[in-house]
């Protein structure tokens, strides 16, 4: 019986040093995990809300900036040059209606091409316009989404690595993956 109580004192004094090693073990992950922002992702989006790029400039990803630029540039340029187009033709229609024989597309172009060629850049405008609004979309999602990340543990105490045993008495071979989280 006086055995079974000393290892009985014995298994209870190292489960309290487990205790106290989990505890000291949950505290470390503490302090790793008070870097965590959780508004972060929230003002990150809100300054490419407000300025296109700036929540790329704040996630420190300046190499993104030129693109969200150029797709925005973009948008506007096929935008702009569709809607002289739209009024170039517009206007020429307007004048033949009115009588006149003096447009640019007079000979070239009958009145039907006028309509539809008013028809296709009207099309082109509001498909630049979509095109515009869906690129500063995509610019408030990916600052959003990068804020996110880089607040996700990617540490080198955290892997998965391949894993390869070869059982020496049936002469299998057993294939796997490993996590390994070192402490």
């Amino acid at each position: 019986m006086t055995c079974f109580l000393s290892h009985a004192e014995i298994f209870a004094q190292d489960s309290l040093s487990v205790q106290t090693d989990a505890v000291s073990t949950n505290q470390s992950m503490l302090k790793i995990d008070s870097s965590y922002e959780p508004l972060q992702p929230a003002k990150a989006a809100f300054y490419s809300a407000v300025l296109p790029g700036l929540g790329q400039a704040h996630n420190k990803s300046y190499w993104k900036i030129p693109l969200v630029y150029a797709g925005l540039g973009g948008g506007v340029y096929f935008y702009i040059k569709n809607n002289d187009q739209f009024h170039s033709y517009r206007d020429a229609y307007k004048r033949r209606l009115a009588g006149y024989e003096d447009d640019e597309y007079q000979g070239k172009i009958s009145d039907e091409g006028l309509i539809q060629a008013q028809k296709q850049f009207r099309k082109n405008k509001e498909i630049s316009i979509f095109f515009t609004l869906v690129w500063y979309a995509l610019n408030i999602v990916d600052a959003n989404v990068e804020a996110h990340l880089n607040q996700f543990n990617v540490s080198e105490n955290l892997s998965v690595k391949p894993d390869y045993n070869f059982d020496q008495m049936s002469g299998n071979s057993n294939y796997g993956l490993s996590l390994n989280y070192k402490f």
